[in-house]
């Protein structure tokens, strides 16, 4: 049973290695990944400059964890708040070659309101964003195991594993492009929906000499907030990505409770479950405390890995907070002559 769970951990070793090595890194909580979600979600939110981050760990349980660190940061707009900037910042970290990821994509927005009925919060905007910057990749070959160092008795690190990376980094040019559309009637009331297109400069990821271009990545998400009682909202959502021979959906739910929202001070609770097609569900809490936002999830995967995963899957912790600065409300004064 020992060499038979063994078995199973290596292959969903060796199996997991090719998945990042084909496929870009994917977030649980993608609502609270803006910026990785579409680039037109750069300045989309109420309040002046917004920063995020998060934290992933996944497949602790099957082999060397995955850790990945995102960071990211944006205003809502310039130039009569029309043109937004940001940056996104990846650095993800894989098995036990150190496979290791690092993107960095500053990104701009344009707001475009597309009608305005009476009352200042009926809106319809679209947001068309680019993203573009460098992606990085580098492996450590020096960390693997090869048959070749078998000695015959038993595994011996210091033969030579007589393979020969042509390479062991590389760092290309990436770019993005995405829109969101956005139907506003208030923050209890607004719906959403976007698609994005990446990896358009086909990066070359072949560490053998041999160019393998990496797949385009193509993502279509929607999330609606309604009011469903007195201090109760439901947050539906869905993302799904496609990239090459990769298909993968996720929809799910949120519920807010607002804790307190009255003279200036504001607190809710979020309780989400989601679906991961043939792979994971996971589990959701977060709350606002003013202007910060902090989110917790848990992936329980019941793919193929189940018997080397045992159920286990990955926490993800995200972390928001918007500024909002003071904007003193203009006065225009009226001069009367002085007649004398």
């Amino acid at each position: 049973m020992n060499t038979l769970l063994k078995y199973l951990v290596a292959m969903a070793g060796i199996l997991l290695g090719s998945y990042s090595l084909s496929q870009d890194i994917h977030f649980s909580q993608y609502m609270h990944n803006p910026l990785y979600q579409n680039p037109g979600n750069t300045g989309f939110f109420r309040g002046d400059y917004r920063v995020n981050m998060a934290y992933r760990d996944q497949w602790r349980s099957v082999t060397v964890p995955f850790q990945t660190l995102s960071l990211s940061g944006d205003n809502a707009g310039f130039i009569n708040g029309k043109l937004a900037v940001g940056f996104y910042f990846v650095h993800d970290v894989v098995g036990d070659g150190k496979f290791r990821t690092i993107d960095f994509l500053p990104s701009l927005a344009y707001h475009i309101r597309l009608d305005k009925k009476k009352g200042e919060n009926n809106v319809h905007s679209l947001r068309p964003g680019i993203q573009f910057g460098v992606n990085s990749r580098e492996v450590q070959p020096g960390n693997f195991s090869w048959d070749t160092q078998y000695n015959g008795y038993y595994y011996d690190p210091s033969l030579s594993g007589q393979e020969i990376f042509q390479r062991e980094s590389y760092t290309n040019f990436a770019l993005g492009f995405g829109t969101v559309y956005e139907w506003f009637t208030s923050s209890r009331k607004n719906f959403n929906v976007g698609f994005a297109w990446y990896n358009m400069t086909r990066q070359n990821q072949g560490f053998f000499g041999q160019k393998i271009q990496r797949d385009m990545r193509f993502t279509f998400h929607g999330r609606g907030q309604f009011k469903i009682g007195l201090d109760w909202d439901i947050i539906p959502s869905f993302s799904m990505n496609f990239q090459g021979k990769y298909h993968e959906l996720i929809f799910g739910s949120q519920l807010r409770y607002i804790l307190k929202e009255k003279r200036g001070e504001y607190m809710a609770m979020y309780f989400g479950a989601f679906s991961r097609t043939r792979d994971a569900a996971y589990l959701m809490v977060g709350m606002d405390y003013q202007n910060w936002f902090a989110g917790l999830s848990y992936d329980i995967n019941f793919s193929k890995l189940v018997p080397a995963s045992r159920v286990r899957g990955g926490i993800e912790i995200t972390l928001q907070y918007i500024l909002k600065t003071f904007k003193p409300k203009k006065v225009n004064h009226r001069i009367c002559p002085v007649y004398i």
